[in-house]
Parts: structure tokens; C-alpha cells; sequence
């Protein structure tokens, strides 16, 4: 049947008195419309659903389908329809914090639309920018209309109830009990819980199975007219119930048991605001049904506007700079683990982690000719010892390896070739690096950085960490010191795991900037760590905006703390702030009315007015100052 065949049927089934109400309503323009509820503060209100067990009878008046289901406790609790008073506001300010907006609006339905035996259908949407967001319905149902769609269901029960789920129940057992006791005695005396027992493929003397049996008693009719009510319930569901109670997507779902007196409902809604949003509008479309099917389209409502306020916008957007001070001498070093024979100090490729840790500081050195940044004024190479042997032989042990290592450096031996080491690469270092340029010096026992490995070792306990940092401090001579440290059962352990890692080679290069001739230079340069901060801000990121602007401790960083709500923290800093302008001030203001400190939020807030008297205006935008700026007439300071 086509749509518009649909359509003339509903019109016959419909009364004579349903269709003059319509002509009516269409002659009248009779329609719901929206409103700003008059300086209410809006709360987010959880999503109500239909709930058709809790739906009782009324004799008149509105009766709300409770479900709201509480976000902690996981209760179902009580709602009711909002009564307020219909205002006719087109606009209204509201406040974005913490990255959110809640909008609020009344849906006003006049007494005219209301009927038992119709549903209206309301739709509210936003427009955000460019995009259009569906808002949840809300349904007014009336009870009659309600009545015909719970018939449905309630003849969809019926029909469950009929599906028989235990299949024994379609069998006429007591006949069949009697059967197998006459005919199969000796199954029968097995017989415990139930007649049906795994069947003995033998038959009895008149040529009878068991199974023969179970068909015969069985009722084959009423087995396959439940197997096709269990296979067809989607179909009779949609048979029974041709107008489904809808739940999702519904805000409120309200049974009208007359139409005595209009309906109002205060709408509230929650959403992620944006970055710069400025306004968002908030309008509605409706439709009636009667009989399961739409029978007029109400006309859409006039936009409501939301103008939002948000304190980023308050953000000083001036760059930062960073003072920078350059130093004509530079140094930088690196350490080398570069391994020897017990003893010796001749530099062997094959031992160890040689090959790469020459190939490190090779590289360190290339990386600095080649930026050409700096000049390499000298290389300091000073290999250590750990405190195994005399001090003395140390000593000589140590400057004989570092001269071992700048000798290397400079005469590029020719088994490193052999080493795959880059040949050319090599030549431009021998070309680069001059004898005069590197030095070699020795650091015998490096008795400081054992004081530290012992401290942060994870393994020692503290009595043993105690009982060596005692040998080392007390004990001046560097000879004895070790004796003692060998009579200790840690000795070993320090030996094996600590004394290895002193057994090193540091390079200390030390530079000049190329073309630099003062030893200082001050440059400026862009606070990035501020300025994405501030980014932040506009991108309504407030938790990243503090960690970037509260070391600062500046106006910026207490707008963003008091964006984030850390109201007495950004307080704090306000305060701290000597020559504070109209933006502190009207920031004081805020943060005090915040803190329900009236007489603090209006003194700050008057001074800010009086540095910058377009704050008057601004005041009436933040809801936490609106109030305060209607009593104090800003409006009329001029």
C-alpha cells in the first residue's frame, strides 16, 4: 500500500472531532515554542527514559514515566516536569568552564495541542558553527494514545506466555506411562524421575518401538505450531505492536491523562565547547501522531541564541621572550670506556667495546668541524685507574694511557683501516686535529666517582655502604685506603662490578663560537614553553595551560588556573601581582564571586570598570558576575 493510500485510511479511521481539532490547530497556528528560563542557573540533568513498569493510572493531570537512573548510586529516582514560568527571551550568556557549556531552555506546549488520544513529538537541535546537532526528543503522549500502544504489548505477552518452553509438556505422558508398563514390564521397573528412559531398539510383540510410541502419544500439532511461534516472534511482534514505545535517543517520555493547563519543560544540555565558539542557536521541529502515524508537522520555532563567555578570552596574547646569554667559551666533554691489558696502556681494537667507543669519539670530534659553529681550541684527554696497585705506578699507568689514546688519534694506525673504519673520514681528522691541539693528561684512582657508585649502588646494603665511605674518608693515604678496602668480604664485589666502570677515558673539549670577539652576547629569543601555553588556553586545554604557565606566576597563569577552577590558587598569584591593570582586577572579581565573597568580588570589580569601562558590558556575560553587575548598575557608569 503506498503512502499516500496509508495517509487516507488514517484520515477515515480517524473521529470527525480529531479532525476538526487539527483544522483548528492548523487555522490558529497553535505550536510549541522555546524560551530562556528567566536568570536560573542551568544544571545538567541526566537523560529521563520511559519506564513502563513504574507508569501508573491517573485520574487527571500529567503523570511522568520515571527513569532516572543516578550516575553514583545506579538507583532509578524520581523526576517531575518543571513548571516554570514562560519567559520570552530570545537569548541568554552563558559561561564555558572547563572546556564545557550547559545551555538551558524551556519547551512551552500550549493547552490547545494537548490531547488523550494524540502524541506530540518534539525535536530539538543546535547549530554549533557549521555542524547540527540532534538533541534527545521529548514525547507527550497521551493516555488513551498510550493505552492502544501498551494494548499491543500486552497482546505480545500473551503471546509469549503461550510458547511452551519444556517440550515433555507436549506429550500425553500419562498415556504413554501406561503403554510402556504394559507392553515393556522391564524398562518400566527401571523407571525413576521419568517415563522416558533411552530407548531399547527391540519390539514388542505386536511390532511397537518405544519411539513408535513417543510419536503416537506426542501432540504433533502443538509441537509444530510452537516451533513456528518461537521461529516467527519478530513477526508478531511487529504484527501486535505497530507503534513501538521509543527509548533511545528520548529525554522525556510524559503520559497526559487530560489537557487541562499547558506544559512546560526545562530542557538542559551539556556539551564540549570549542575552541572560539562564540554562539551557538538552539531551535525545534514537532509533529502529532495519532493511530501509530504522523498527522501534522508542526511549523519550526523561532532560534533561541546562546552567547558564550569564556575566560581564555581574557588571555594577554603578547610573545614572551627569553632573555639568552651566549658565552664566547664553550666546553663539552664525553667519557669513554675504553678497555686495556692488565697493565698495559697500548690501544687494542679487538678488546672489548674499543673498536666502537673510538668510533664515538672519532665522530664527536667530526660533528664539531664539520657544524662549524665552534673551533676546537684543545682536547684534554685524561684516562683514570682504578685503585688496584700503588698510586705511584697508577699515576704513570694512567698518563701513558691517555698518550696512547691521543697518539691514536692523531697517527690513525693502519690496522683501523682493516677495522672498516671510513679511511677518508680518518684523513680529514689527521688533517684537522693537530698535535698542538691535544693534551694529555691522567687522573690516577678516581676515588670521587667510586664514592659515588658506592652511594647509588643498588645491591650493597647500608652497612656495607657505611663501612667503605668510612675507609675512603677517614683514610687520607690513597695506598692504604685500598689495603683496608681489600680486607673487607666486599671487596670482591667492588673488584668484579664497580671498579671496572673507573677504568675510563674523559675527553674535555674545549671551543670558542667562530667569529665571536666579545665574551658575552645577549640575544632574546621566543618563550615557546609560554606561548604554548597560552595556545593552550585558546585551545581550551586548561590542564596543559597550567602546566606551562604556573612556574610563571603571572596574570596568564592565573587565568588559566582559574579556568581550570583552582580558584584560591589563582588567587594566590593575583595578589602577588604589585601593578595590577583592569584584567587583574576583573579577574579578582570573577575568582571572588566564585567564592561567594560578595563584597570583594564588587570592589574588584567597580576598579576594573573604572580602568576600562567596557568591562560594564563584559560583567553582564559571565554568569558568575551578571547578578553582581545588575545590582551595581553598571550599566549606567559612564
Amino acid at each position: 500500500m503506498s503512502s499516500k493510500h496509508s495517509y487516507l485510511l488514517l484520515l477515515l479511521l480517524l473521529s470527525c472531532s480529531q479532525l476538526r481539532h487539527i483544522e483548528k490547530l492548523v487555522q490558529e497556528g497553535s505550536v510549541a515554542d522555546i524560551s530562556i528560563p528567566k536568570q536560573e542557573e542551568v544544571e545538567p540533568q541526566q537523560h529521563q527514559l520511559p519506564d513502563l513498569v513504574e507508569m501508573e493510572e491517573a485520574q487527571d493531570g500529567p503523570i511522568i514515566m520515571n527513569a532516572i537512573r543516578d550516575d553514583e548510586t545506579g538507583e532509578m529516582v524520581a523526576t517531575d516536569v518543571i513548571t516554570a514560568s514562560k519567559i520570552t527571551a530570545r537569548f541568554n550568556n552563558v559561561a564555558e568552564r572547563l572546556g564545557r557549556v550547559t545551555i538551558g531552555f524551556d519547551i512551552n506546549v500550549p493547552q490547545a495541542l494537548l490531547s488523550s488520544k494524540h502524541q506530540l513529538r518534539y525535536s530539538p537541535m543546535m547549530l554549533i558553527e557549521k555542524d547540527s546537532v540532534d538533541m534527545e526528543k521529548l514525547f507527550i503522549t497521551g493516555s488513551e494514545y498510550k493505552e492502544r500502544q501498551l494494548r499491543g504489548y500486552e497482546r505480545y505477552r500473551n503471546f509469549l506466555s503461550s510458547i511452551v518452553e519444556d517440550t515433555t509438556d507436549l506429550i500425553l505422558m500419562h498415556q504413554l506411562d501406561l503403554f510402556i508398563s504394559r507392553y515393556y514390564p522391564d524398562t518400566y521397573a527401571m523407571k525413576r524421575d521419568s517415563s522416558i528412559l533411552p530407548e531399547p531398539q527391540a519390539l514388542n510383540l505386536f511390532g511397537v518401538s518405544q519411539s513408535d510410541a513417543l510419536v503416537h502419544y506426542s501432540m504433533t500439532l502443538r509441537n509444530a505450531r510452537n516451533r513456528w511461534k518461537i521461529n516467527n516472534k519478530d513477526k508478531v511482534f511487529r504484527r501486535f505492536v505497530k507503534d513501538p514505545i521509543m527509548q533511545d535517543g528520548i529525554r522525556l517520555d510524559t503520559v497526559i491523562a487530560n489537557g487541562e493547563g499547558g506544559f512546560i519543560y526545562r530542557y538542559s544540555y551539556s556539551f564540549a565547547s570549542r575552541p572560539k565558539l562564540k554562539k551557538v542557536t538552539v531551535s525545534m521541529t514537532g509533529e502529532m501522531y495519532a493511530l501509530g502515524k504522523k498527522i501534522y508537522d508542526f511549523p519550526r520555532s523561532e532560534d533561541l541564541s546562546f552567547y558564550i563567555s569564556s575566560l581564555s578570552t581574557l588571555a594577554d596574547m603578547q610573545n614572551r621572550y627569553l632573555t639568552r646569554v651566549q658565552e664566547r667559551v664553550a666546553r663539552d666533554n664525553t667519557l669513554a670506556l675504553i678497555d686495556f691489558k692488565q697493565g698495559g696502556s697500548d690501544i687494542d681494537l679487538e678488546l672489548g667495546d674499543n673498536f666502537s667507543e673510538i668510533e664515538r669519539v672519532r665522530r664527536c670530534i667530526e660533528d664539531i668541524f664539520d657544524k662549524e659553529v665552534f673551533v676546537l681550541d684543545s682536547l684534554l684527554i685524561s684516562a683514570s685507574c682504578s685503585p688496584e696497585g700503588s698510586f705511584s705506578h697508577n699515576s704513570k699507568l694512567a698518563l701513558a694511557r691517555s698518550k696512547s689514546v691521543r697518539d691514536f688519534l692523531l697517527n690513525a694506525q693502519e690496522e683501523v683501516y682493516s677495522m672498516s673504519l671510513d679511511g677518508e673520514d680518518v684523513q680529514i681528522m689527521q688533517n684537522r686535529l693537530q698535535p698542538n691541539q691535544i693534551k694529555a693528561s691522567a687522573i690516577a684512582e678516581n676515588w670521587e666517582k667510586l664514592e659515588k657508585m658506592v652511594i647509588n649502588d643498588s645491591l650493597l646494603s647500608l652497612a656495607s655502604k657505611d663501612k667503605i665511605l668510612y675507609i675512603i674518608a677517614s683514610e687520607a693515604d690513597f695506598d692504604r685506603r685500598e689495603r683496608k678496602l681489600s680486607a673487607l668480604s666486599e671487596y670482591r664485589y667492588l673488584r668484579e662490578s664497580i671498579y671496572p666502570s673507573l677504568r675510563t677515558v674523559l675527553f674535555d673539549f674545549h671551543l670558542h663560537r667562530k667569529g665571536m670577539v666579545k665574551d658575552t652576547i645577549h640575544t632574546t629569543i621566543l618563550d615557546t614553553v609560554y606561548m604554548a601555553g597560552l595556545q593552550a588556553m585558546q585551545d581550551l586545554d586548561y590542564s596543559r595551560a597550567v602546566e606551562c604557565l604556573r612556574p610563571y606566576r603571572d596574570y596568564n597563569a592565573a587565568l588559566a588556573l582559574a579556568a581550570a577552577s583552582y580558584n584560591y590558587s589563582a588567587l594566590d598569584i593575583l595578589e602577588e601581582i604589585k601593578e595590577g591593570n583592569y584584567k587583574t582586577e576583573y579577574l579578582k572579581a570573577v575568582i571572588y564571586a566564585r567564592l561567594n565573597e560578595k563584597k570583594k568580588a564588587a570592589t574588584s570589580l567597580l576598579r576594573a570598570v573604572e580602568m576600562e569601562s567596557s568591562l560594564r558590558y563584559r560583567a553582564n556575560l559571565d554568569p558568575e558576575l551578571a547578578d553582581l553587575a545588575e545590582e551595581l548598575k553598571l550599566g549606567n557608569i559612564h
